[in-house]
C-alpha cells in the first residue's frame, strides 16, 4: 500500500463495538454456487428440497412441506404425532450442514472476520460452519471479533460446567476439564425456548454487545415471523429509535430499501440507517477494521472519508500483507 493509500485509514481510536448479525442470506451471498464441493446452501424456503426430505415427509403423510421449514418443523413438534420423523429431520439437518466446507481460497467469510476487531461481535443465526472455519484459519494473523451462535452451530461444542462456558470445535474435549464438548441444539419450534443454557448465554452476550454498539449491521437476516422472540430481544437490547439518535443501523440485503426499512424501522432513528446489496459496498467492506471510526468521522464530524476497501480478489499472501498495515496502526495506539 502506498503512503497516499495509508492516509485513507482512520486512526483506530473508537472503543465502542460494531455488531454484525448474520442470517442465511450471508452464506448464500458468499457461496451462490455452493461450498467447496458444490453443495448448495439451503434457505428456510427450500431446505426440504435441498436436503431431500420430501420422501420422508410424504411417507409420514405430511403433504404440505413446501415453504417455511421452521413452521413445518414447529408443527411436527407441537403436533407430537411423528417423533421419529422429527428425530430424522434433526439428524439430516445436522449432517448436511456439518458436511459443508469453506473453499481453500479467501472467501467473503474470511474478509468479514478480518475486517472487524476484538471489540466487535459477529452474531450468527446460521447453522453452517463457515464463520467458525474462517475464524480458525485466520486466528494467528491478527486479533479477531467475538463470535456468538444464536441458534446453535454444527461446528461448535460447549461445556457449561464453567463460567464463562468453555467453547471449542465440536469434536474436541473441554480445555478446562477434559470432558467431550456437547453438540449445540439447532432446531427450535416457532415459539423458541432459549432456556437451553448455551443459547441463553449467547443471547446474554449479544444483548450486552448491542447495548454498547455504535454500528449494527444486519447481513442476510430477514427477521422471519418464526423468530419473533429473537427480534423482540434484539429490539430490547438495541433500545429502539428514541435511545439511538447518534448510532447507525445498516442492512446488507438484495431486497429493496422500502421493504428493508419496513422490516427494520423499529431499530432506526430518522436518517441514521443505510442499505447495501453487497458486503463489499457496506460500511465494513469499505472501511475494514475502521468501520466505527469512518462512520463517526462522516456523521458526527462531517468529514469526507475515502474508502479503503478490502482487496476482494487477493491471494492469501496479498490479503495478509494488506491487513498487516492496518494491524501495525492498531498496535501503535
Amino acid at each position: 500500500m502506498s503512503a497516499l493509500d495509508r492516509k485513507k485509514i482512520q486512526r483506530p481510536d473508537f472503543g465502542r463495538p460494531h455488531v454484525v448479525i448474520l442470517g442465511a442470506g450471508a452464506s448464500l451471498a458468499a457461496f451462490p454456487g455452493g461450498d467447496k464441493n458444490g453443495r448448495r446452501l439451503p434457505l428456510m424456503n427450500n431446505i426440504v428440497e435441498v436436503l431431500g426430505l420430501g420422501p420422508l415427509l410424504d411417507a409420514a403423510g405430511v403433504r404440505a412441506h413446501h415453504g417455511d421449514f421452521e413452521k413445518l418443523y414447529s408443527n411436527l413438534v407441537t403436533g407430537g404425532d411423528h417423533p421419529d420423523v422429527v428425530a430424522e429431520i434433526e439428524r439430516a439437518v445436522f449432517d448436511y450442514f456439518a458436511g459443508l466446507e469453506l473453499p481453500d481460497e479467501p472467501t467473503l467469510y474470511d474478509h468479514l472476520v478480518l475486517s472487524l476487531r476484538e471489540k466487535d461481535t459477529i452474531a450468527t443465526f446460521n447453522w453452517d460452519p463457515f464463520l467458525v472455519e474462517a475464524m480458525d484459519r485466520n486466528d494467528n494473523s491478527m486479533p479477531l471479533p467475538q463470535n456468538l451462535f444464536m441458534h446453535g452451530n454444527v461446528a461448535i461444542g460447549h461445556c457449561m460446567e464453567h463460567t464463562p462456558a468453555a467453547l471449542g470445535r465440536r469434536d474436541r474435549n473441554c480445555h478446562r476439564c477434559g470432558r467431550p464438548l456437547k453438540q449445540s441444539r439447532l432446531l427450535f419450534p416457532a415459539h423458541k425456548d432459549y432456556s437451553d443454557p448455551f443459547i441463553d448465554n449467547n443471547w446474554k452476550l449479544l444483548r450486552r454487545a448491542m447495548g454498547r454498539a455504535y454500528v449494527v449491521t444486519v447481513f442476510g437476516y430477514s427477521a422471519p415471523a418464526t423468530d419473533a422472540e429473537a427480534v423482540d430481544s434484539l429490539i430490547r437490547a438495541w433500545g429502539g429509535p428514541t435511545r439511538r439518535k447518534l448510532e447507525e443501523f445498516e442492512i446488507i440485503d438484495i431486497k429493496g430499501e422500502d421493504e428493508l426499512y419496513r422490516v427494520w424501522k423499529q431499530f432506526i432513528h430518522s436518517h441514521h440507517y443505510c442499505t447495501s446489496t453487497s458486503f463489499y459496498k457496506s460500511i465494513i467492506g469499505s472501511s475494514p477494521r475502521r468501520s466505527c471510526e469512518a462512520m463517526w468521522r462522516q456523521l458526527m464530524e462531517a468529514r469526507f472519508i475515502e474508502s479503503n476497501p478490502i482487496p476482494q480478489n487477493a491471494s492469501w499472501a496479498e490479503l495478509m500483507a494488506w491487513c498487516q498495515l492496518l494491524l501495525e496502526d492498531e498496535e501503535q495506539t
